[in-house]
């Protein structure tokens, strides 16, 4: 007997989902958007066995649904499935970066004949829609689900079963167990990258040389201040107490280095710096956490004409995935930087290996 599984919202993590799960054929995946023309590209993309914009025929049959929709748009989801004729014994699952409310949202909701277990799996793209799933996304990444003591246990079980064909790492938190590490590992650089941003922007109204400046390094390290403003609006305010704890935290931080800077303490800062590199250095780099990861390489490039269409030609010729390219320095005469940024780990390994097969000096840091 085939599972149904309802996808409530088809764009990148959606149909990222859809696409892994359907790999097992005893999976039937039926899709639900607002939007004919996004379910008409998941169709074509053969991301969904089939697909509607009535909420009720998509869940009617379903044995799991999952609510891929932002933070905001989760709850009202939620406050509409109770209203709906729903399978008994149905997992109801989100993909929302915050847990604690949400999910004490549908415990208080959700009718007695239904599971409601929250999920948030960590991965990402820079692009959205649905014409950028994959049904590797999740590769490697951890995907946690939320459960509460209440949970029955062969539920959490079912579920964590069927997740494991994202071949993501399924793991279990407490709901403010996670919102209090994704918030300090998330969503607070979220608040400092685009704080910084606009603290330089403030800066260049004056003197123009912050906005020349400001490319290269600074761009890379601030790059998820280019995040969905709606989206971030949502997921401070449904992460308030973590983050307004958090903030205390890094103020009384900022503050003591402050301190050392006026008292010209040069071994304490120093200490300061060794300190974050040696946990920094420590972190795993194959690894997918809670900020989407680069899959960057950087490359020497001769100023001949042509030599970007060539190493262009040479990464496509093998099939490889580029998202972005960019040219880091370019003098007349000289060698130029060129970063290539990859879909995924396994196309940076194989763009690698074939640029260096081909004579270009190839590095992933600057």
């Amino acid at each position: 007997m085939k599972t149904t599984i309802a996808i409530i919202g088809v764009g990148l993590i959606g149909g990222s989902i859809a696409l892994a799960l359907r790999q097992n054929p005893q999976v039937r995946i039926v899709g639900f958007d607002v939007r004919q023309d996004c379910l008409d590209k998941a169709l074509t993309l053969g991301v969904l066995h089939a697909g509607t914009t009535d909420l009720q025929t998509a869940v009617r049959e379903a044995n799991v649904i999952i609510v891929s929709a932002p933070v905001e748009q989760i709850y009202k989801t939620l406050d509409r499935l109770t209203t709906l004729s729903l399978q008994p014994g149905v997992i109801i699952t989100d993909v929302g970066s915050t847990k604690s409310g949400i999910v004490r949202y549908a415990q208080e909701r959700m009718p007695r004949e239904v599971t409601f277990i929250g999920g948030h799996p960590m991965a990402g793209s820079h692009k959205s829609g649905v014409e950028a799933a994959s049904d590797r996304l999740f590769e490697n990444a951890y995907y946690v689900l939320t459960p509460t003591e209440e949970t029955e246990e062969d539920q959490v079980e079912r579920l964590a079963s069927l997740l494991s064909l994202t071949r993501a790492h399924v793991v279990r938190m407490n709901p403010d167990e996670h919102d209090q590490v994704v918030g300090s590992v998330s969503h607070f650089p979220h608040i400092l990258a685009s704080a910084l941003v606009n603290l330089v922007a403030s800066y260049d109204d004056g003197n123009a040389w912050h906005h020349r400046l400001a490319a290269g390094g600074f761009r890379d390290i601030t790059r998820i201040a280019s995040s969905n403003p709606r989206m971030w609006r949502d997921v401070l305010l449904n992460n308030r107490d973590h983050l307004l704890k958090i903030a205390e935290d890094w103020s009384a931080a900022l503050n003591n280095v402050v301190e050392l800077i006026e008292e010209r303490d040069a071994d304490r800062i120093e200490e300061f710096f060794q300190t974050a590199r040696d946990f920094r250095e420590g972190l795993p780099e194959r690894k997918k956490g809670a900020l989407p990861p680069l899959y960057d390489l950087y490359l020497d490039i001769p100023d001949h004409p042509g030599e970007i269409g060539r190493i262009t030609t040479l990464i496509g010729a093998k099939e490889i995935n580029i998202t972005d390219i960019q040219i880091r320095e370019t003098r007349e005469d000289t060698l130029g930087v060129l970063r290539i940024t990859f879909r995924s780990q396994n196309d940076l390994e194989k763009g690698e290996e074939l640029l260096h097969y081909f004579g270009y000096k190839v590095y992933r840091r600057e």
